[in-house]
């Protein structure tokens, strides 16, 4: 951040963030009407659909189709248009892009502590802060819905994921640069917002099923013995053994990834061998990208690591931002997840495909877990929203100028009401698209596969 060629103060900073209501006021964050030119959902989903395996589309639609908060999950290029379509603050970010409640969750640093931040990046890119945190407050009001809570109980939600998010920028703002960048939420820290014993006892049990989720335990469930070697299992269409193509292809860009790791992390990767690839299905959105499960034996066959190849393509952010800083789109998966997170998987790398296809790699388990939202009571979404929302600010803090964003956000809580406003609107136009792809798929225009 420069001033008149000198570093800028904070008092600069502040005031930068304060012009920025000018742009967009903190109460107008609350408005949500659609455009008379609003493109079609059901249009953009199909356009976004157009270069992935057609044949895996039916998976992807099936899924989406299922509630709405599943299409939610499956329709972040719809809400980034929607958002783009309205005035934004200009206080620029590195956006996750997808910042759902399901795209938060518990992961192992490299030292080995069980972490609690943002895992998925697919979709990230420099943008307005402010589109994070409505679409993780959609995503709250959404499910709370969805889990029968009242509408004062679902904008309580809404409300607590921006206010924490106001609440961590402001105490942020007041840090300095490294404490900023060493800030991380332990797991631990989940137990205390957690009042019922019952509660407690199975978050409890959630932390000790991610720590258990390791290479090992996955090569109990992913894996059977064949001619005395482990081999992935098949489970069409969600596993299936990678072609011949596929496999020669995997181990050219082995070697190539390999390249991206820093020098200390090759030389682990060499002790391992390559044994086994699957093609994978994963995800709601991501349904129908190109995604690759590999199988590395190290010591011995009992000592395994299993990492996961995904296609990354462009940013569903990027038709409607400046360029971002990255050609290939594997490298702005890989930055953007190293730049958001507290800490990150040490096989994070990227590497270019056949037909100049990209792709991303990192761990495919490393004690990771993810919170069951379904079924929450009201007071426990509203912590668990809290929570969120507070990742997401430590996230934004690292990239973007937190000192700005906390003068724009200010002491009042007129932000959150707003957001919070906005993400009751919002919920109701995404029933309404839900509703529609529901439509679509029953006329027989869009191949939907439910339950797969």
């Amino acid at each position: 951040m420069v001033h008149n060629g000198a570093p800028a103060t904070p008092a600069d900073r502040a005031a930068l963030g304060k012009a920025a209501r000018k742009r967009s006021s903190r109460s107008s964050h609350g408005t949500w009407i659609p455009t008379a030119d609003r493109p079609d959902p059901v249009g953009v989903l199909e356009r976004q659909g157009k270069d992935r395996l057609q044949e895996l589309l039916p998976i992807r639609y099936g899924r989406m189709t299922a509630s709405p908060f599943a299409f939610l999950r499956g329709a972040a290029a719809v809400m980034v248009a929607d958002l783009a379509a309205q005035p934004h603050t200009g206080l620029t970010v590195q956006l996750c892009g997808d910042a759902h409640l399901l795209n938060f969750g518990l992961y192992a640093s490299p030292e080995r502590t069980l972490l609690f931040d943002l895992n998925d990046f697919d979709e990230t890119f420099p943008g307005p802060f402010e589109w994070d945190v409505k679409r993780l407050a959609a995503s709250v009001a959404v499910a709370a819905r969805e889990n029968g809570h009242k509408e004062a109980h679902v904008h309580g939600a809404a409300r607590a994921a921006a206010g924490a998010y106001r609440e961590a920028v402001r105490r942020l703002a007041e840090q300095g640069e490294l404490a900023v960048w060493y800030e991380r939420i332990d797991a631990d820290q989940l137990l205390p917002l957690i009042r019922s014993a019952r509660r407690r006892g199975q978050v409890e049990s959630s932390l000790t099923r991610a720590r258990r989720r390791t290479d090992l335990h996955a090569l109990g469930k992913l894996t059977e013995t064949v001619d005395g070697r482990p081999r992935i299992v098949h489970d069409p269409p969600l596993l299936e053994p990678a072609g011949a193509p596929d496999m020669a292809s995997l181990r050219k860009i082995f070697s190539d990834y390999r390249s991206t790791l820093p020098e200390e992390r090759r030389l682990l990767l060499d002790r391992y061998r390559f044994a086994d690839a699957a093609r994978k299905v994963v995800g709601v959105g991501s349904v129908g990208t190109r995604c690759f499960l590999v199988l590395l034996a190290g010591r011995d066959a009992d000592d395994p690591l299993f990492l996961q190849i995904k296609e990354a393509g462009t940013s569903v952010l990027e038709e409607h931002l400046p360029s971002g800083p990255y050609v290939h789109p594997g490298h702005r998966v890989v930055a953007g997840q190293r730049l958001l997170q507290a800490a990150s998987d040490i096989f994070l790398g990227w590497v270019s495909g056949p037909q100049g296809r990209a792709f991303y790699w990192r761990q495919l388990r490393d004690m990771k877990g993810s919170a069951d939202v379904a079924g929450m009571s009201p007071g426990e979404q509203r912590n668990y929203a809290r929570l969120c929302g507070t990742a997401l600010a430590r996230a934004h803090a690292r990239s973007g100028d937190r000192i700005a964003i906390a003068a724009y956000l200010g002491g009042a809580d007129t932000f959150e009401r707003a957001v919070a406003d906005f993400a009751l609107r919002y919920a109701d136009q995404n029933a309404d698209d839900h509703a529609a792809l529901g439509a679509a798929v029953a006329a027989g225009v869009i191949p939907a596969a439910p339950g797969v």
